[in-house]
This record gives structure tokens, C-alpha cells and sequence, in this order.
């Protein structure tokens, strides 16, 4: 059963703690996957494989950014959906699917053709180069399940379900 807030019901402050709650654990919960990460990575593989994680952070965050942008749209859903519009939602969901993965598969396409020219604008050392590479592919190739994630993250988070997301916690992305 969807655990789902009414936020038009009861007082604003206990109502609010219960839908942001579980967004503030699982940006807490990333942060932890990041520390021990860095802590793994720095210790176990070394500081070469640490500057290329570091290194690739920044243009991973600068492509999940583009998909969180898109997919925070669906926001727009929870005035369809208190609304009771429901052929209205679905033909919103699936544009918004249709044009975030399109998005998303145009992205991974691009990344994978470009990625040697996007290593040499970013003037990567050439002695974590192939440690850099090798991270980022394995990482764009999750691109698609990040999508997935956050689009449905956010769909239901408008209709009032953030507990959900939070249960199904996407794979590290960054």
C-alpha cells in the first residue's frame, strides 16, 4: 500500500516533517554512500583511483543534474492528480517519459561517443586517465536506471507518496 500524505489536511509543520522526512534521510543516506566511497576507494585501490573518482564527480553531477531538472517537472502532476484528472496525468506522464528518456538515451549516446574529447576538455592527468575512463563508463552505463529512479521518485512524491523513494533508494549515481 502507497503510504501517501494528504498535505491539504491537519496542521502544516507535522504535516510537512512527514513528507520531507524521508527526502532528508535519503539525502543523508547518499552522503554516507559518498563518504564510504571515497573511504573504500582511498584505501583500498589508492590515491590514483581516488583523483579519478573525485575527477569524474563533477561531470556526473553536471548529467544527473539534467535528469533530476526533467524530472522534478512532474510536479506539475499533483495538480492533476488532486484534481482528478486522470487522463490528463496520464498523458503527462507519458510525454514527460517520452521526452526524459529520450533525453536520457540522446545523453548516454552522446557520453559514450564523446567521452575521450570530454577527458581531454577537462585536462585529465594522463596518469588517472584510464582509471577516470573506466569509472565513468561503468557509471554511464547506469544513466537509464537513474532516470527511471528519479522520474518515479517524483511522480510519487506529487501525489503525495515521499516514503516510497526513500524504500526503493536509487543505485548511487554519484
Amino acid at each position: 500500500m502507497l503510504s501517501k500524505i494528504d498535505l491539504t489536511q491537519g496542521g502544516i509543520t507535522g504535516t510537512l516533517l512527514r513528507f520531507t522526512l524521508p527526502m532528508i534521510i535519503g539525502s543523508l543516506l547518499q552522503q554516507c554512500y559518498n563518504i564510504a566511497d571515497t573511504l573504500i576507494v582511498g584505501q583500498c585501490i589508492g590515491s590514483g583511483a581516488l583523483a579519478a573518482v573525485g575527477s569524474a564527480y563533477t561531470l556526473m553531477v553536471f548529467l544527473i543534474s539534467i535528469l533530476l531538472g526533467l524530472s522534478s517537472g512532474a510536479d506539475r502532476f499533483s495538480l492533476q492528480y488532486g484534481a482528478g484528472r486522470t487522463d490528463s496525468l496520464r498523458r503527462s506522464i507519458y510525454v514527460s517519459v517520452l521526452l526524459i528518456g529520450t533525453v536520457t538515451l540522446i545523453l548516454n549516446i552522446a557520453v559514450f561517443v564523446w567521452i575521450h574529447p570530454i577527458l581531454r576538455i577537462l585536462q585529465i592527468p594522463k596518469d588517472i586517465y584510464g582509471m577516470m575512463y573506466d569509472y565513468l563508463w561503468i557509471i554511464f552505463w547506469g544513466i537509464g536506471f537513474t532516470f527511471i529512479y528519479n522520474f518515479y521518485a517524483a511522480l510519487l512524491r506529487a501525489i503525495g507518496n515521499a516514503v516510497t523513494p526513500l524504500w526503493f533508494w536509487r543505485f548511487p549515481s554519484y
